[in-house]
């Protein structure tokens, strides 16, 4: 065998793929996006942007997604999940880029057990296809035991809170799990606009 053939046989080792999350500043807090193959978790109050967030990962361009609506007004594009069990959520599931809006509404219905179910099953699918799959959880509905089977199930968390001070309302994005990767030191900073989510791009530490 020459050198170039042993060279040729040399497996190819490099970053982990990684998908856009649709908020350029996010993008770069992750270092180029979520992981392909991995479940995120969103979670924050209804207010917060949550929905903002998982419809404009969900409408990148250039790669088609599944959004499953099971608690709020079915858009152009999306599942209606009002009326499905969890398990019949996964035959729903095409394309790369997933969305459940929300996983609250799940638990309410099915039971945490009937959630995490779900989300075991859907995790393997969605490894093995190297899709993307992002749940919503609202805020002051599940008790802490839920919120960390939920934070335990998911690749990636992420959080999305809201302060008031004065006449000013700071929002703010923060990363709190990525799988095998460390966690951002900062939280960045975002306004929700007619466009979307607008996060900072800068690298100032908040």
């Amino acid at each position: 065998m020459d050198i170039k053939s042993r060279i040729m046989d040399v497996p190819i080792t490099g970053k982990p793929k990684k998908r856009s999350t649709g908020i350029v500043g996010l993008d770069l807090l992750l270092d180029g996006g979520f992981m392909q193959g991995s479940v995120i978790m969103i979670y924050g109050t209804p207010t917060s942007g949550l929905d903002v967030a998982a419809q404009q990962f969900w409408k990148v361009e250039g790669e088609e997604g599944s959004y499953l609506m099971n608690d709020g007004d079915i858009d152009a594009g999306m599942i209606d999940a009002t009326d499905l069990h969890p398990e019949m959520y996964l035959p729903q599931m095409a394309g790369s880029r997933i969305v459940i809006d929300s996983l609250s509404n799940v638990i309410v219905k099915y039971g945490i057990e009937g959630a995490i179910k779900f989300l075991r099953l859907a995790r393997e699918e969605i490894k093995k296809r190297g899709a993307n799959l992002i749940f919503l959880v609202y805020t002051g509905i599940h008790t802490p035991m839920e919120m960390t089977r939920l934070m335990r199930s998911a690749d990636i968390v992420i959080e999305l809170t809201s302060h008031t001070s004065q006449n000013d309302v700071e929002r703010l994005i923060c990363v709190h799990k990525v799988k095998d990767s460390p966690v951002p030191q900062r939280m960045i900073p975002f306004n929700i606009t007619e466009r979307g989510i607008e996060a900072s791009t800068t690298s100032r530490v908040v």
